[in-house]
């Protein structure tokens, strides 16, 4: 949830967050609570309200979905809360135009997020963009360049950049503590409730559901229980599978250690194994990536048949020159001997602790996940699934973000985007 405003202030952090706000210039003194407007309130959206409700630096001002029920439900939570009703909105650029709120916090499904962020930080707000950053490789880098020319602080929502762990074992593999990391691997196992959908009927979407803002930028469908509320996870329309979903995490790790920019060829195979049901998405699948010096990125996920590797079901591993990483155990030479470490840890807030920091701070270099940084890591993901749905292997130029003698692959680089809810070109 982060850290209290109490430690937050004291430290010496905590001690230069005075800087104005890029797009509105708002400065924030040591007692001002930064404001916040949570975009969408289904169940990711709990966390973000807990965090910012709950750390005395901040305070939901505003909230928004197209859900009515979802929404007055979580505007009840956070009256309970804090004896202050937020303002609600349906429509997020009404929620944008309100002048009280100095940042979002988007925990849509996955066709929203890069334009909510968008229009967030040309609203001259500061956005914390829940994973995936992007929907497609395109509308990431164009976010990407929002951030950049906006100064905005714009946060991408894979917890582990905020982790000290992670922050201390990823920097001593780059500064080559087991030398030239050639091999990445990262894997998710999960079943839970990633079981059987069904198929649910196509029908009139109900009333206290605005589905023309929920579709947002996608193509127009008409509505369907597993599209709304949770399901559209595995529909390419909405969602992008399993690797684009609990995946995220895993890859961006694995992105970060590898810390090689974008691979130039993919190849992903698997399928939707056991389940007939109404999902477009894999349940099983496996991705190769190679970068330009032959270094590797392996990547699998699974929701049936799920099995225990290295004690987990999600995890990461590195294979170096002189050793190798696992996450939860550490670095390792060929002899399996551990290899001690006696680099400490360095300090965080939190992933909600270091993104109110990066908003007070103004600083670039505070933010743990930049939109380049989640750029970079969807790009794989979206390069895995592109490969997987075409069923081949595919060339990929890292400079242009497109694919190489491949008109079919570079046509799902984009995608054709809803009149009123077009991406803005800005790269």
């Amino acid at each position: 949830m982060g850290i209290s405003r109490r430690t937050f202030l004291g430290t010496a952090a905590g001690a230069v967050m005075v800087a104005g706000t890029a797009g509105t210039k708002t400065v924030f003194g040591a007692n001002d609570r930064i404001r916040i407007g949570v975009v969408a309130c289904g169940g990711r959206a709990g966390s973000h309200l807990e965090a910012f409700s709950e750390n005395e630096g901040s305070e939901v001002v505003a909230l928004c979905d197209p859900d009515s029920r979802r929404l007055n439900g979580r505007a009840e939570q956070i009256e309970k809360v804090t004896n202050k009703k937020p303002a609600m909105y349906s429509d997020v650029r009404e929620l944008l135009a309100n002048d009280n709120i100095d940042a979002i916090s988007i925990a849509t499904p996955n066709h929203w997020h890069s334009l909510g962020a968008i229009w967030g930080v040309q609203a001259g707000k500061d956005v914390y963009v829940e994973k995936p950053l992007s929907h497609n490789i395109w509308e990431g880098r164009q976010l990407a360049a929002a951030a950049e020319q906006s100064g905005q602080i714009v946060m991408h929502g894979t917890q582990s950049r905020s982790d000290a762990r992670w922050m201390r074992d990823i920097k001593l593999l780059q500064d080559g503590f087991l030398g030239k990391v050639n091999v990445a691997k990262g894997f998710t196992y999960k079943t839970g409730n990633r079981r059987s959908i069904g198929y649910s009927e196509f029908e009139k979407a109900p009333d206290h559901l605005n589905w023309d803002q929920w579709q947002g930028p996608a193509s127009r469908q008409e509505y369907c229980s597993n599209y709304h509320p949770y399901t559209w996870h595995w529909f390419w329309d909405y969602g992008n599978g399993e690797t684009g979903n609990q995946g995220v995490h895993q890859m961006d790790l694995a992105v970060w250690g590898m810390d090689r920019g974008l691979p130039v060829k993919v190849y992903s195979a698997g399928g939707r194994y056991k389940w007939d049901d109404q999902a477009e998405t894999p349940n099983t699948q496996l991705s190769t990536m190679t970068y330009a010096d032959g270094s590797m990125l392996e990547f699998e996920i699974r929701n049936v048949g799920s099995y225990q590797e290295a004690g987990k079901t999600t995890g990461n591993h590195f294979l170096c020159d002189d050793g190798y990483y696992v996450e939860g155990k550490g670095f390792f030479g060929y002899d399996n001997e551990a290899i001690p470490v006696e680099t400490e840890m360095p300090e965080t807030f939190g992933t909600w602790g270091n993104f109110l920091n990066a908003v007070r701070t103004r600083s670039q270099a505070n933010i743990h996940g930049t939109a380049l940084e989640g750029h970079l890591s969807c790009t794989h993901i979206h390069m895995a699934n592109i490969s997987y749905r075409l069923g081949r292997s595919l060339e990929f130029d890292p400079e242009t973000e497109r694919f190489k003698n491949d008109d079919e692959a570079n046509a799902m680089v984009s995608r054709d985007y809803a009149a009123g809810f077009e991406v803005p070109k800005l790269d």
